[in-house]
């Protein structure tokens, strides 16, 4: 019997997986009441966003994969906002910057988060908002354990709410980095008018729910946002500048639903976000890595191989992802992960090698090259003193008893993002980071646009039926974790805990999403537990190692469906706070 850090969960009522003890638990106890899976799912989204605030918030953003028990199609859920009207190249040009700051009320996006929960709730959902609420609620009213994250990202950023955002001090540096019990009672409030004005509508849920999301767009938040991002604060230029959403951006922004991207593998069907997300480059991983045949994860050349072949995805990537014309049909046909698989040599390239689809030549953004990076970001997402964050998110998937299944992956409006808005209780997010400042590519600012993003949630099917609902958070290393994890939980057999739990790698060899937009060529991380011969053989390779720590890399949350109705779940133990229940 293999040893795992904890166990595989199993059972026929309802799984959760998710980043927060809380929040799974909060999830189950939806389950307990009658609600679906999706009921559950916008629980734990909303306590997240209470109980994690360093790694998203209302302000942000979640994009989700869902399937029905009816209609076992993915359907993506797109809760990522776009860039406000007044976002152009141009203005940002004008104000002397040649990126989008990484923090502060310039680098926001329209708040799509809350939007898309409720968007569940009205065509998904079965229980009432106040029953869906009442925990997040409770939570920010009377208080949650903060994580010693939590602590320490408030103590970096300390200097900064002092000195230029008063209203995030007033309500993190009380008595210097909060400890013990928290409380938002600013935001409590805020979600219970939500579900004041949703009452407002009548008996009926669906109309509730529709009234609560004309009151995030259009009544109080909105106007609370407009009046706020008005005016200027600190961003990480060193200056300080005025944000650019209105109440109009938030009035004319809606979650919506789209059809998911898939590819056939291995006996499954994976299904990801569209290319304004960077989902897609697993999907050309897997199908290159099928190319190449079987690999040994537990061998020096297995991680050489994966990490060669994610280095031609991500390159891709940032030829040809964003939220327009996306040549992702020939990304994902056989003909090009063959012409691709011919690329991977028995050396590590030092260089960005996108390729050239249906023969259109790429086009790279002139700062992605050559730069190097000092920090590889190893173990715990980073924090700068400036709030400059690089990979913070959250993740949650839950199934029940009748086969429905989510996947979502919550992030951004980062407690340290930007000011906290007093009268809300939350700040505005930062997703605008991930825009070129740089006319003619694919992810170009331009008004009405959603960033090339992150976040990256997987569902997985076989026989036409959902199976497995996975993701993780570590902004760009999303992918490259739950690549791992397929193949070995898909492609090896491995159960869902011992998956989670094997040694992990990623590489930094591709400009980074987040400002500033740094590039380590030939960057390796890798979990000290794969041990000095594979270390040392990688290095030979030409490979720029960094060893971290044993149990450093990797958050990811897994639930399953088999065909026989057995539920599974399972949780990382890195970090040692994301967690599974079910039954």
């Amino acid at each position: 019997m293999t040893f795992t850090t904890r166990p595989t969960l199993r059972g026929t009522f309802g799984m959760v997986s998710s980043t927060h003890w809380l929040a799974s638990q909060s999830a189950m106890r939806m389950l307990e009441l009658g609600g679906n899976a999706f009921d559950a799912a916008a629980t734990a989204g909303f306590v997240l966003h209470v109980v994690e605030p360093h790694l998203n918030g209302p302000g942000g953003e979640v994009p989700a994969i869902v399937a029905t028990a009816e209609d076992p199609t993915p359907r993506v859920l797109c809760g990522q906002g776009v860039a406000p009207a007044g976002a152009t190249i141009e203005h940002y040009r004008s104000l002397g910057l040649d990126l989008v700051p990484g923090s502060g009320p310039l680098a926001a996006t329209v708040p799509g988060a809350v939007d898309a929960w409720l968007l569940l709730l009205r065509d998904h959902g079965t229980l009432p908002l106040r029953v869906v609420l009442e925990p997040a609620i409770d939570y920010a009213r009377n208080g949650h354990p903060l994580v010693p994250r939590v602590t320490e990202t408030v103590a970096t950023v300390q200097e900064l709410f002092k000195e230029h955002w008063p209203t995030s001090a007033a309500l993190w540096l009380q008595d210097g980095p909060p400890t013990g019990l928290f409380r938002n009672e600013a935001y409590a409030a805020t979600l219970e008018r939500l579900v004041v004005e949703g009452e407002t509508a009548g008996a009926d849920r669906v109309a509730q729910v529709e009234q609560a999301r004309k009151a995030w767009r259009e009544g109080f938040v909105a106007e609370a946002i407009d009046g706020f991002s008005r005016l200027p604060h600190r961003d990480s230029s060193g200056e300080d500048h005025a944000g650019l959403i209105t109440g109009a951006d938030l009035a004319a922004f809606e979650a919506s639903w789209e059809d998911a991207t898939t590819l056939d593998w291995n006996g499954h069907t994976v299904a990801k976000t569209g290319a304004w997300g960077q989902g897609p480059a697993l999907l050309q991983s897997l199908a290159v890595l099928a190319e190449l045949g079987d690999v040994d994860l537990a061998s020096a050349e297995g991680v050489h191989t994966t990490v060669e072949v994610m280095k031609l995805s991500y390159a891709d990537r940032e030829a040809w992802y964003g939220d327009g014309d996306v040549p992702l049909k020939s990304l994902l046909s056989p003909a090009y992960a063959a012409e691709r698989a011919r690329l991977v040599g028995s050396e590590a390239t030092l260089e960005l090698r996108p390729g050239s689809p249906d023969g259109r030549a790429p086009r790279m953004p002139s700062l992605a090259r050559g730069n190097h990076l000092t920090d590889a970001s190893v173990g715990e997402p980073t924090v700068a003193r400036d709030g400059v964050t690089r990979g913070d998110t959250c993740h949650v998937d839950v199934v029940d008893r009748w086969g429905n299944i989510i996947s979502a992956t919550p992030s951004g409006g980062w407690l340290q993002s930007s000011p906290t808005i007093p009268e809300l209780g939350f700040c505005l997010g930062s997703r605008a980071q991930m825009f070129w400042l740089e006319e003619g590519l694919p992810a170009s600012l331009a008004p009405g646009k959603r960033p090339r993003t992150t976040l990256t949630p997987t569902l997985v099917l076989r026989d036409g039926r959902p199976v497995v609902a996975c993701g993780s958070p570590g902004g760009d290393q999303q992918d490259q974790w739950q690549l791992l994890f397929l193949l070995r939980h898909l492609g090896g057999g491995m159960d869902l805990q011992e998956a989670i739990d094997a040694p992990a790698w990623h590489t930094t060899g591709f400009p980074s999403s987040f400002y500033p937009r740094e590039n380590e060529p030939g960057g390796l991380v890798l979990e000290s537990r794969l041990g000095a011969a594979i270390r040392d053989d990688l290095v030979r390779r030409g490979h720029v190692v960094t060893e971290s720590d044993p149990w450093s890399l990797g958050r990811l949350c897994a639930v399953r469906r088999d065909s026989d109705g057995l539920l599974s779940a399972a949780a990382n133990p890195r970090g040692m706070q994301g967690y599974a229940v079910g039954r």
